[in-house]
């Protein structure tokens, strides 16, 4: 039984959605895609993708999950400031777990909690705007929003 469907999100383009309640601690979804290094991410980020959105997901040993090359509805995860999911990465794979119980139809989220080599002016704070709208909203998706 599939447990999650993408659709248009009221947050940002699509969203992943709960199509039935989930349990918290749930594991719902595996990030996949092609593991690469950064180095050839970015590079193909830079030839192929579109400005502030990736579907880069970096993991502890230095590789990168490409969602953008054999990825699956995991890489339409918005972000939230709040999130109902969190990331677990495990053996050099990423899942998501909810966080607290999740009803039917409702949006899953995380916290992107982005990094950049940018320079934070308004130009790269404003490609990394938060659109949660949460009450406990950083307006950013950024790790790092001194």
């Amino acid at each position: 039984m599939r447990r999650v469907i993408v659709r248009r999100s009221s947050v940002h383009g699509k969203g992943v959605f709960a199509m039935h309640a989930l349990a918290a601690g749930e594991r719902v979804l595996e990030y996949k895609g092609e593991i690469t290094s950064w180095r050839s991410a970015v590079r193909r980020h830079w030839r192929e993708g579109v400005e502030g959105h990736t579907f880069l997901f970096g993991l502890s040993d230095g590789r990168v999950i490409d969602g953008s090359r054999g990825g699956n509805s995991a890489r339409w995860l918005n972000h939230a400031c709040a999130p109902n999911c969190e990331t677990i990465e495990d053996a050099g794979r990423i899942f998501i777990h909810t966080l607290r119980p999740i009803g039917a139809g409702e949006e899953l989220f995380i916290e992107y909690l982005l990094a950049t080599d940018d320079s934070l002016d308004e130009e790269v704070r404003a490609q990394y705007a938060c659109r949660c709208a949460t009450a406990d909203c950083r307006h950013s998706m950024l790790a790092d929003v001194a």
